[in-house]
């Protein structure tokens, strides 16, 4: 099982976790499986998937990964729609299993994350500013 260093273990704060530590061994992966979202979801599962979302996006981009140390669980809420199958045939029991992120529908589902961050007020303007705070 591939482990992918420097992704997050978890929501900080929570129990929420982005990956597992070690491989099963006696029952094997865990399948991965298309959980419907329903709209009176807690605050804090949404909080999960955007965060979620943006470790996956910060870490593969849209290259095609594999699942590897990546929780089931929490793949499984993206699966099929924001993450899919980047490979045909795709076993959802396999650690070797490679997905993509589907970045137009993760852009609609998740748009804080793919978002362009604010630009910095250029220098010219500090300078500006100085200069009337002297008078």
């Amino acid at each position: 099982m591939l482990k992918h260093r420097g992704f997050p273990g978890r929501l900080t704060g929570t129990d929420f976790q982005f990956v597992i530590r070690r491989e099963n061994r006696k029952e094997g992966p865990t399948k991965l499986i298309q959980r419907e979202r329903f709209k009176d979801r807690k605050n804090t599962d949404r909080q999960a998937d955007e965060a979620f979302m943006r470790a996956l996006w910060d870490y593969f981009g849209e290259e095609p990964f594999e699942r590897g140390n990546l929780d089931a669980g929490r793949l499984s809420w993206l699966f099929g729609r924001e993450v899919v199958a980047a490979e045909d045939p795709f076993d959802p029991k396999s650690y070797e299993a490679l997905l993509r992120i589907d970045v137009k529908k993760a852009q609609v589902s998740f748009p804080k994350v793919f978002a362009p961050e604010e630009d910095p007020l250029p220098a010219d303007d500090w300078d500006d500013w100085d200069d009337e705070d002297e008078e």
